[in-house]
């Protein structure tokens, strides 16, 4: 049964009140017993004291199994709070862990923002605009473009991203149980994007490197083929890492808004502005920016983990 349901507290409050209940009326037996002595009636004296004793009796165990069940029950709540404030206490020893970590890992984004927002903030491949990303698409600023990719894939270690995971935490805890379902969803769905994104990332360069054929990168852009190629394995991993940096902000973004929130953080609501799923990452920079500069994390505020901007 469960004590902090209420259902605990109408039973012993029953209990106690139908034992009170019995002991008062066995007081008032108790003056029927007097009346028959007086008025010396044996046989309804006898009876009375039969109904009394009865009476009584019941009323005590009734009293004691509800004073009995207060104890367990007490002992109970309190052995559950304990433990639920150990385990809180655990979580967000390792919700600092991962902001830390993750704030390090998200120092190397800035390679990808350098990319991504020549021009113009990136948006998609089919998106051009005046975004560099998607506009160079030959010659020597495609040869410069995959040169700098090649060097980001160099400096930038992708599996290092993995540690940009919450649930693992959660789910051995009871925040699973209280955290906001929406909020809990899309924590999990940007991990397996993040997932998805590294893994890709890794496959794109690959392929990139297949299709440069082992050539300079200069020679290689040569061949309107080959450059046809490239182009699109660079789409490729711009796309990837795109969506790495914007899964891997808003994971951040959400885990420095929780951390801010102190022990309190299970019974939150989503923000509109860190959960939205906007048209480019810049946009979502934009709507967050102002919420996240007033939430801190250890010393400074949560937008500036981030580290968005090109690196220095």
């Amino acid at each position: 049964m469960n004590f902090n349901s209420g259902h605990g507290y109408l039973l012993i409050g029953g209990l106690i009140l139908i034992g009170g209940g019995l002991l008062i009326l066995s007081l008032i037996v108790n003056l029927w017993v007097a009346h028959s002595v007086r008025d010396d009636v044996r046989h309804r004296e006898k009876l009375l004291e039969y109904h009394r004793n009865i009476f009584s009796q019941l009323g005590v165990i009734l009293i004691g199994i509800g004073v009995s069940l207060f104890i367990f029950f007490f002992q109970q709540n309190y052995q559950d709070q304990r433990k639920r404030d150990t385990e809180l206490q655990q979580v967000m020893a390792k919700l600092a862990a991962r902001i830390a970590r993750g704030s390090a890992v998200a120092g190397s984004l800035g390679e990808f923002d350098e990319l991504l927002d020549q021009g113009g903030p990136y948006v998609s491949p089919e998106i051009g605009g005046n975004n560099a990303a998607v506009s160079a698409q030959g010659g020597a600023a495609l040869a410069k473009q995959v040169s700098q990719i090649l060097l980001v894939e160099r400096d930038v270690d992708v599996q290092d991203f993995d540690i940009l995971n919450l649930s693992r935490d959660f789910e051995s805890s009871f925040v699973v149980n209280e955290l906001n379902p929406t909020l809990w969803f899309n924590l999990v769905r940007d991990e397996a994007d993040i997932k998805y994104a590294t893994t890709q990332i890794a496959l794109d360069y690959k392929d990139l490197q297949d299709a440069i054929g082992g050539e300079p990168v200069e020679t290689a852009v040569a061949d309107p083929e080959k450059a046809r190629r490239i182009k699109q394995e660079v789409l490729d991993i711009f796309y990837d890492a795109d969506l790495l940096r914007q899964r891997s902000r808003r994971f951040l973004a959400r885990a420095c808004w929780l951390f801010s929130n102190g022990r309190g953080f299970v019974k939150l609501a989503p923000v509109e502005a860190i959960e939205a799923d906007t048209r480019s990452h810049q946009k979502w920079i934009d709507r967050a920016k102002p919420v996240l500069t007033q939430m801190t994390s250890g010393s400074g505020d949560c937008f500036k983990l981030l580290q968005f901007g090109p690196a220095s």
